[in-house]
């Protein structure tokens, strides 16, 4: 069955966030095997109703209320999905010997200690970089980062196979293999929202891109070993390390 452009993209808004769009309209089941292909538009929503939010607080709350808020506002939008992938993801790795443990431990939905301990050092680090970035520069960089990241992490369909069988998956989605023509589409999603920083920051923004670049690829290395394929919690990690990433790299540049 070939599934129509526009039921993908509703797909993946369905998807990956909480919003009513279903309401509206509702794609075929197919349509969902091809979710990441456009997982960077959604970033596009994601990331302009975070900066948006940042933006508009600034002017009437402390900087670094804003940013929280800002912050509350995506995990509300999203359902904290990625985070949830995040928290998983250091359960099963940090506490699973084996992969069979491993994924045993990531389809629990109770959270463990090593879930929890990564979650305060992700928020804690997400809220002090944005804080300590100046206030329009964490706007830019949020608008840019979100579907960078996006983009980046959506590549684990084409480097590695799924890890359980689809009838296991938690969402009873396998994503499929993404060929050239979306990659390029999907290169161009995640990377014309970051053109508005090249006005701010010059070199920084292209050293940022290449850091999120490097903890990718060693994040799929690392998976590679240790599961022989990935999860949907492990495309949740990955997506929410290569932003984080951006942003320290940022902050770090722009200190220098």
């Amino acid at each position: 069955m070939t599934v129509k452009l526009h039921d993908r993209i509703i797909a993946s808004f369905i998807f990956f966030t909480r919003l009513p769009f279903w309401r509206v309209y509702q794609p075929p089941k197919e349509a969902y095997a091809s979710v990441v292909e456009h997982w960077p538009l959604v970033g596009w929503l994601t990331g302009c109703i975070m900066a948006a939010t940042l933006f508009l607080c600034t002017h009437v709350l402390p900087y670094p209320i804003a940013v929280i808020l800002a912050v509350i506002v995506r995990l509300w939008v999203t359902g904290a999905l990625h985070e949830d992938g995040l928290a998983d993801f250091f359960d099963g790795f940090g506490g699973g010997s084996d992969r069979q443990r491993i994924l045993t431990i990531m389809k629990d939905s109770h959270i463990g200690t090593y879930g929890v301990i990564a979650l305060i050092f992700y928020f804690a680090l997400l809220c002090g970089i944005l804080i300590s970035l100046p206030p329009m520069t964490a706007v830019f960089a949020i608008l840019a980062a979100d579907p960078l990241a996006k983009m980046l992490s959506s590549q684990i369909v084409n480097f590695l196979p799924y890890a359980r069988r689809e009838e296991d998956a938690k969402n009873k989605t396998v994503y499929r293999s993404i060929g050239v023509g979306a990659t390029i589409s999907l290169a161009l999603q995640g990377l014309l929202p970051s053109i508005p920083l090249l006005f701010l920051t010059d070199a920084t923004w292209w050293m940022a891109v290449l850091t999120s670049i490097v903890v990718v690829i060693f994040l799929f290395i690392y998976i590679g070993r240790k599961l022989q394929g990935y999860t949907g919690d492990c495309c949740g990690a990955v997506c929410l390390l290569a932003e984080l990433s951006f942003y320290m790299a940022t902050l770090v540049l722009m200190a220098k």
